[in-house]
């Protein structure tokens, strides 16, 4: 789901598939790379390329299950694993913490739609619903000086971090896509439950 920079729209439920590689320059300076192939494949990559993403997608059974499920495909927000080093040794502990559990299926949730959304929609958008909640996006900006005088480059942040590269899976019925990121894109403030048994408020 992608919101304007206004109100919620939705995505069209017909979208044009192709049995032949196809190549989409959607960023000035980044390619979106599209490969015909299917579903399955689409989580052998991030398996594959993002492991430490995989991981933590599989934690969350709820999300896996809808995302199979998911009549149209899906999209992936991948965090690169440059993007899980940066968060330092202590995160990455509660992380793999099991008291952590919930604060990991959330942060699972928030890489997730059951629909595919491409690098297009995602620039011309102000942010997306996720299977987690709401994402602010943003054109990225690049020189200037303390952000003051930069200028738009053609990507795409998401809650700060930034599309690196797209990568996009046709089978022909469904159009499932992964977007690798330099960051997390869940809201900071999950990481203040870290190390509690459950988050507040959840059910």
């Amino acid at each position: 789901i992608i919101l304007s920079c206004s109100l919620l729209l939705q995505l069209t439920a017909a979208f044009q598939s192709s049995s032949s590689p196809r190549f989409h320059n959607t960023h000035k300076f980044r390619p979106q790379i599209v490969l015909s192939s299917s579903a399955t494949d689409a989580e052998d990559h991030i398996a594959k390329n993002f492991p430490t993403c995989s991981d933590i997608l599989s934690r969350n059974n709820d999300v896996m299950k809808k995302i199979s499920k998911a009549d149209e495909g899906f999209t992936i927000f991948a965090p690169n694993e440059a993007a899980f080093k940066a968060l330092g040794d202590k995160k990455m502990e509660q992380i793999e913490d099991v008291r952590n559990e919930e604060m990991v299926e959330k942060i699972a949730a928030y890489h997730c739609i059951t629909e595919p959304v491409t690098a297009d929609q995602l620039f011309n958008s102000g942010g997306v619903v996720t299977l987690g909640g709401e994402v602010p996006a943003e054109r990225s900006v690049s020189g200037g000086f303390l952000g003051v005088g930069g200028r738009e480059d053609g990507g795409v942040t998401l809650n700060g971090s930034k599309v690196v590269n797209t990568f996009e899976f046709d089978d022909g019925d469904k159009t499932c896509i992964v977007h690798e990121m330099d960051g997390l894109i869940s809201p900071t403030i999950l990481w203040r439950y870290a190390d509690q048994l459950r988050i507040p408020g959840s059910t």
